[in-house]
């Protein structure tokens, strides 16, 4: 079965882009279900929806314009993170990880690499559905900045734990291994800490702050 959806390169093939395309649709009903759960008026659950949207398809876009790339996969992008980790700061934790795991599925649409199973869950489902602890911080002061700080460090340790289990394996065999237990760490986290320090600094921008304030008023009311 694992062969009729992975090329031999670690691509996918035509049946794999169906089952993620699929699977994605899937988690993004899931999304907006739990969005809309609690929802005492319908109107609510729509505008929940329109909004988790919005930021799955402004992660997306952003996600190709990308700063700097890294040679062994990784890259700093224009904000991509931050419109998950909204998410995840307008309606809570379990909306903010459904969101996540389907914009984890695009992304693999996107740029898909395969070597197991479970190296894919680390790199791509449980990474960014990771961003959903942004949530944990959507009550308390400046819980958007808080929640994303928490996300990206979230990310950044499934992105090593993949690293360790999988990706060293496929270092140079003069690859030092006194680095082998730091390597994946520093690897994952270089290009995640200056994404994340770009984000911050616009989100700490007055007027970006102030924008975004009133935009959580209007996806949450």
């Amino acid at each position: 079965m694992f062969q009729l959806l992975v090329t031999a390169e670690g691509g996918l093939t035509t049946a794999g882009y169906g089952v993620c395309v699929g699977a994605g649709i899937l988690l993004f009903l899931l999304a907006i279900f739990f969005a809309g759960k609690n929802s005492e008026r319908q109107q609510m659950s729509t505008r929940q929806l329109i909004f988790c949207a919005m930021a799955m398809a402004l992660a997306f876009v952003t996600s190709y314009i990308k700063l700097f790339e890294m040679p062994w996969g990784g890259s700093v992008t224009l904000c991509s993170m931050l419109f998950i980790v909204m998410a995840a700061n307008w309606y809570g934790v379990k909306t903010g990880v459904f969101v996540g795991l389907a914009y984890g599925i695009l992304q693999f649409i996107q740029e898909p690499y395969v070597l197991s199973l479970f190296q894919v869950c680390c790199d791509y489902v449980l990474a960014f559905a990771a961003l959903g602890v942004a949530g944990l911080f959507s009550r308390s002061p400046r819980g958007l900045l808080k929640g994303y700080v928490a996300a990206v460090l979230a990310r950044g340790a499934f992105h090593a734990l993949g690293g360790y289990l999988y990706w060293m394996d496929y270092m140079p065999e003069n690859f030092p291994q006194s680095l082998k237990s730091v390597y994946p760490i520093v690897y994952n986290y270089s290009f995640l800490l200056v994404e994340a320090l770009i984000t911050v600094a616009v989100i700490s921008v007055p007027a970006v702050a102030s924008a975004l304030i009133q935009v959580k008023k209007t996806a949450v009311s």
